[in-house]
């Protein structure tokens, strides 16, 4: 894999494709396989998007979407933001010709992998969907299960959502996957955050231990960080305002297992949070 530490970082903006805020490849983010683009849509726009060797999730952020294939169609009930609820959300296979309508307008999310093969297209429901609570105190945070490993539908792809309350700490202890071994999967990764409230912001790093990549950034709603190799955490919400990121994952090794390595010198917080409480803020809805 890939990846320039001093390009790693893409604040909202300049990714931007016409109306749509975000559109990034694996081309222009400089590894091989995860990309993701936020689409835009209008009240009554429709908008068709050819996959190509990509397999792709689309999630909305905010309002409802009708997604055609030519094999499928689903209606997606969405949400107010991603502050509001869960989201429903669908699946299309490599190779796909969608149509993404939205009869309110909206903002939709579609997280894409390459695949090396074709699977078949689905619609997962917000009611079906499996929601964690990670961490201790104020390193709670909320996990949405989107598309885990344990999720069927994907040959590739790895999507999840992370709410983390005003004040609190994700992503943390700081955890790597970008090598193969007994513990570790490699995966490429896209954090794209959105804040919540006027003004919000928040902190992200992601480092390596030979000192090539060190990256501490203020993020902002719209802002992508790309993980390319090494330790990504934390993540910080800052006090009153809330911290969302949805995270899309890929890589070279079939079975889609997400399995992750510690930073050695934090391997301790596990054991201590274990006599602690979680957030009672958590979760959010």
């Amino acid at each position: 894999m890939a990846g320039d530490a001093t390009s790693l970082f893409r604040p909202a903006g300049s990714l931007a494709d016409g109306a749509d805020p975000i559109r990034l490849t694996p081309e222009e983010a400089g590894w091989d396989w995860c990309g993701l683009a936020v689409i835009e849509l209008a009240a009554g726009e429709r908008r068709r998007i050819e996959l190509g060797d990509a397999e792709a999730a689309v999630v909305p952020l905010e309002g409802s979407c009708h997604v055609e294939a030519s094999d499928a169609a689903f209606e997606l009930e969405g949400r107010t933001n991603v502050f509001s609820g869960l989201t429903d959300l669908c699946f299309l296979p490599q190779g796909s010709k969608i149509t993404i309508s939205s009869a309110g307008g909206g903002r939709f999310c579609l997280a894409t992998s390459r695949a090396t093969k074709a699977t078949e297209p689905r619609y997962y429901p917000a009611s079906g969907m499996r929601v964690d609570l990670r961490g201790a105190g104020q390193a709670t945070r909320q996990i949405n299960n989107l598309l885990t490993a344990d999720v069927p539908g994907p040959d590739r792809l790895l999507v999840v959502e992370v709410l983390t309350p005003e004040g609190n700490w994700s992503s943390y202890p700081p955890h790597k996957h970008d090598e193969l071994t007994r513990c570790e999967t490699p995966l490429e990764e896209i954090y794209y955050f959105e804040i919540d409230g006027p003004g919000g912001f928040g902190f992200h790093r992601t480092y390596t231990l030979d000192g090539e990549i060190d990256e501490t950034v203020t993020v902002r709603s719209g802002d992508l960080f790309l993980v390319p190799r090494g330790y990504h955490g934390p993540c910080v919400a800052a006090p009153g305002h809330h911290m969302y990121y949805l995270n899309v994952m890929a890589g070279p090794q079939p079975g889609r297992e997400w399995l992750i390595c510690t930073d050695p010198e934090y391997q301790w917080l596990w054991e201590a949070w274990e006599t602690q409480p979680t957030d009672p803020r958590l979760p959010l809805y």
